[in-house]
């Protein structure tokens, strides 16, 4: 007997729906073709995070190659602090535009609730009490696998560019290591 065959013989795993009627269950459940709208949205804010990401890091790289053999202490990462700034903007950003989004599809009655709500689903911290109607209940789903996907492609590029930094600093050839 194989792994399925044993897992579908549990209690309440005999009885569990193919994946095409889940999807079509929960595509007739939200019943909202705006939803759609969100997701397409979603992925186009992803592939301009990671331009924008691609960019600041590319801009870091060639920056850091111009300032490699400069004397000035600490100028090396000077680049590496505007980047971090540059990525916390664009993700401001995003929560912005997911702001925009929400207020044009009517999700909340006001602009703030609405900001904090894009925030926090964003950012996937969860704090506040949200209560979005049946219509919209997909939507936090959709805005925090934004943030997460965003934020991660933010820490793989800020993690490359620290190991630029850190790689030269032991490439040092006036270390005294005399070979």
């Amino acid at each position: 007997m194989n792994l399925i065959d044993h897992f579908m013989k549990l209690p309440g795993f005999g009885s569990l729906p193919s994946f095409s009627t889940l999807f079509s269950e929960i595509n007739t459940d939200m019943g909202n073709s705006e939803i759609w709208f969100a997701l397409i949205l979603a992925c186009l804010m992803l592939t301009m995070h990671g331009v924008a990401v691609l960019m600041i890091a590319g801009a870091f790289h060639w920056l850091d190659r111009k300032l490699e053999n400069k004397r000035v202490y600490g100028s090396n990462f000077l680049p590496y602090f505007i980047a971090i700034l540059l990525i916390i903007g664009s993700h401001f950003g995003e929560i912005v535009a997911w702001s925009y989004i929400c207020v044009a599809l009517q999700v909340f009655p006001t602009n703030p609730q609405t900001f904090y709500f894009a925030g926090e689903m964003y950012t996937t911290v969860g704090y506040g009490d949200y209560t979005v109607t049946e219509r919209w209940r997909i939507l936090p789903i959709i805005i925090s696998f934004s943030g997460i996907f965003a934020v991660s492609m933010s820490g793989a590029a800020l993690y490359s560019m620290m190991g630029a930094l850190l790689n030269r600093s032991n490439q040092n050839p006036k270390s005294g290591a005399g070979f």
